[in-house]
C-alpha cells in the first residue's frame, strides 16, 4: 500500500476535467473553523486592544455565511453522490476532516452567543452531541486494528481536538450539566490529543515525508496544545503554569512547523485552510495570556499573529472564492 508521501491528500476524489460537486472536499469546512476563530481572535482584541468592534462581528457574520454556502454544497453532494461522502467518510485519512464540520458549529455558536444565547446554547448543544458521536467512531475504528502507520497524519488531530473545543466555547454556558461535560470533554481530548500527537510524530520522524499537498496540515500539530490552553484555562476557571506551558508549547510548535508550511512551492489547495484553525486558537492563547501577564513582548507578540493570522485568512478567502469560480474546485 503506498504512504502519503505518493497518494493525494484525499484519495476519495481523483483529478478529473469534469466540474461536479462531487469534487467538493469535507475539509472545506476547516475555512468556517478559522473564520470563526478569527472572529473570535478579534473580539479579544477589542476587549483588551480597544480594536474596533465592528471587524469581529463582521467576519463571525461572514463564517456563518461560508458555514452556510459550504453546508448546502456539502448536502448536495450527499444527495446526489451518496458514494463519495461514504467512500470520503471512511477513507483513513479524509475521513477526520468531518470533525471540522463539527468545530464549526461548536465555534459558531460562540460567535452567535452575544446576539442570542438560547440559540447559542441549542447550537453548542448539537454541536457536542456530534463532536462525541464522531470521537466514539473514529477511535472505534482506530481500534480495530491493522491500521497502516503512514496514515498517521496530522489530520487524525481534528477529532480530539474537536472535543476539546466543546471546553473551549461551553466554559460559560449556564446549563447545569455544562461543567460536567466541559470536564468530561477535557479529559476525552487531551489523551486522544497526546496519543494521537506521539503516533503521529512518530510517523513523521521514521517515515517518508507527507505529500506536498498535505504540507499546510503541519500546522494541526499546533492544535492540541493552543486549544488545551483555552480549554485548560476555561474548566479551572483561570490561567496557571500549566496553562502557561501549553501556550508556550503551541508557540514553540508554530515555530517549528512555520517555516515548514509557507513554501512558495506548496501549490495552493482547499488543504491550505488547514492553516486557519491552529493559528487562530493560538492567537486566542496569545491574547488571554497577554491580558494575564499584562506584559509589553506579550501583547506586541499576540499583535503580530493576530495580523498574520488576518492576512493568511484575506488570502485563503480570495484564492478560494477564484477557484470556486472558475470551476477549479470542483474538479
Amino acid at each position: 500500500m503506498q504512504g502519503p508521501s505518493t497518494t493525494p491528500p484525499f484519495p476519495a476524489f481523483y483529478p478529473s476535467s469534469e466540474a461536479s460537486i462531487r469534487h467538493l472536499p469535507v475539509n472545506l469546512f476547516a475555512s468556517v473553523m478559522g473564520l470563526s476563530g478569527l472572529a473570535l481572535a478579534w473580539r479579544l482584541a477589542h476587549d483588551s486592544l480597544g480594536a474596533p468592534a465592528f471587524v469581529g462581528e463582521a467576519i463571525g457574520a461572514f463564517a456563518w455565511g461560508v458555514f452556510m454556502l459550504v453546508s448546502l454544497g456539502y448536502l448536495a453532494k450527499l444527495a446526489k453522490h451518496p458514494q463519495a461522502v461514504h467512500a470520503e467518510f471512511h477513507h483513513p485519512v479524509a475521513g477526520n476532516f468531518f470533525g471540522t464540520i463539527v468545530i464549526s458549529i461548536l465555534l459558531l455558536s460562540a460567535v452567535a452567543e452575544p446576539y442570542s444565547a438560547p440559540a447559542a446554547r441549542a447550537v453548542w448543544t448539537v454541536g457536542v452531541l456530534a463532536t462525541f458521536a464522531l470521537s466514539f467512531v473514529v477511535v472505534s475504528r482506530l481500534l480495530k486494528g491493522q491500521v497502516d502507520a503512514s496514515h498517521a497524519v496530522p489530520a487524525w488531530l481534528i477529532p480530539g481536538v474537536a472535543t476539546l473545543d466543546i471546553a473551549v466555547t461551553g466554559g460559560h454556558m449556564p446549563m447545569a450539566w455544562a461543567a460536567e461535560l466541559n470536564l468530561l470533554a477535557g479529559a476525552v481530548g487531551a489523551v486522544l490529543a497526546l496519543v494521537l500527537f506521539a503516533m503521529i510524530v512518530s510517523r513523521l520522524v521514521h517515515q517518508d515525508p507527507l505529500a506536498p499537498g498535505m504540507t499546510p496540515s503541519l500546522m494541526i500539530l499546533v492544535a492540541p496544545f493552543a486549544v488545551g490552553f483555552l480549554a485548560y484555562s476555561n474548566i479551572v476557571g483561570g490561567i496557571d503554569r500549566f496553562g502557561a506551558l501549553l501556550f508556550y508549547f503551541a508557540l514553540f510548535m508554530f515555530a517549528v512547523v512555520a517555516p515548514k508550511v509557507f513554501r512558495p512551492s506548496v501549490k495552493f489547495s482547499p488543504a491550505w485552510w488547514a492553516i486557519g484553525f491552529p493559528m487562530a486558537a493560538l492567537v486566542n492563547a496569545a491574547l488571554k495570556y497577554a491580558a494575564f501577564r499584562a506584559s509589553g513582548p506579550l501583547w506586541a507578540l499576540a499583535t503580530v499573529l493576530l495580523g498574520t493570522l488576518s492576512l493568511a485568512m484575506a488570502v485563503l478567502t480570495v484564492r478560494t472564492v477564484r477557484i470556486a469560480l472558475n470551476g477549479k474546485l470542483f474538479t
